[in-house]
């Protein structure tokens, strides 16, 4: 594991994990290990969650006759926690780079999805491109960072992670499907069969803890485009943006399969950046009532 990142926070952060931790530790070890994932992984969507809190938060309070459109105040609250994230040391200069690689595919493709009328921005403001607010890079960003945070804050390995040439490719392949349905055959079907077999032997092994767990790789990426598909209706229900429609329905579970290939095309971005590193270790039972991995968190 490497060094934790000492950032300004680290005095007020302490007495918290000190509380946390403590409180932990009357825990049985399995339920004790379940939370401190719950918080490492509330940990790592830091800037999403964030993000997510703002859109919800605007929609109930946001004033007819406000002096800036909100999505223009969503534009400026994400530059503003992008700094302050960067400047505590929450988010690494590597983390941010990801994001803006993830925020320049992201608004090209909204750029084009809106103008084919796939979903639209429903509200006005002025920092928009084509129709597209700018914001709404830092919605695709915020996923990259996600990644980026876990693979440090859970210190994620990976076996039998195919060779980066071939997720290259696929990532390629993904986007341009995105694109080209609109004109030819969709080939998101294929797309899945051969992410099947790319990643069929991939694990992610993780700390929780002291102990080493892993996870399917397919497994994990499943569980994360569910609750991307959870986040994306409320940002439809919140009105930051609007499916072809009068009334708000929920999001078709199907869009789940859209987020998977997202997902997919986010991690093979932070791959650019952070290499895939194979496993040192295997899974082994150690006890959770040592929980140091608390101070890990950064």
């Amino acid at each position: 594991m490497s060094d934790a990142i000492v950032h300004p926070l680290a005095p007020f952060l302490q007495p918290v994990r000190q509380l946390i931790r403590a409180t932990l530790r009357r825990l049985p070890g399995p339920l004790a290990e379940f939370i401190l994932f719950g918080l490492k992984m509330a940990w790592s969507c830091l800037f999403g969650a964030a993000m997510l809190g703002l859109m919800i938060v605007t929609h109930w309070v946001w004033p007819a006759n406000a002096p800036i459109y909100r999505y223009d105040f969503l534009l400026f609250a994400a530059l503003i926690i992008q700094g302050l994230l960067l400047w505590t040391r929450l988010e690494t200069v590597d983390e941010v780079k990801v994001i803006f690689l993830y925020h320049v595919t992201g608004t090209v493709m909204e750029i084009f999805k809106t103008h084919m009328g796939s979903w639209a921005y429903p509200e006005g403001s002025v920092f928009h491109i084509m129709g597209v607010p700018l914001f709404t890079g830092f919605m695709y960003g915020s996923v990259g960072s996600f990644i980026a945070r876990s693979i440090r804050v859970f210190d994620m390995r990976f076996s039998h992670y195919p060779k980066a040439w071939h997720t290259y490719v696929l990532a390629i392949v993904i986007y341009v499907n995105f694109f080209s349905h609109h004109f030819i055959w969709d080939f998101r079907y294929v797309i899945f069969g051969v992410i099947g077999v790319m990643f069929w032997r991939s694990w992610i092994y993780f700390r929780v803890d002291r102990a080493v767990r892993r996870m399917p790789f397919l497994l994990a990426g499943t569980l994360t485009a569910f609750f991307l598909w959870l986040a994306e209706n409320i940002g439809t229900l919140t009105h930051t943006w609007a499916y072809p429609g009068a009334a708000w329905h929920m999001v078709s579970i199907q869009k789940m399969g859209a987020w998977g290939l997202l997902l997919i095309i986010s991690f093979v971005t932070v791959t650019l950046i952070f290499k895939p590193k194979a496993p040192e270790y295997t899974p082994r039972n150690v006890s959770t009532n040592d929980l140091t991995a608390f101070d890990q968190l950064r």
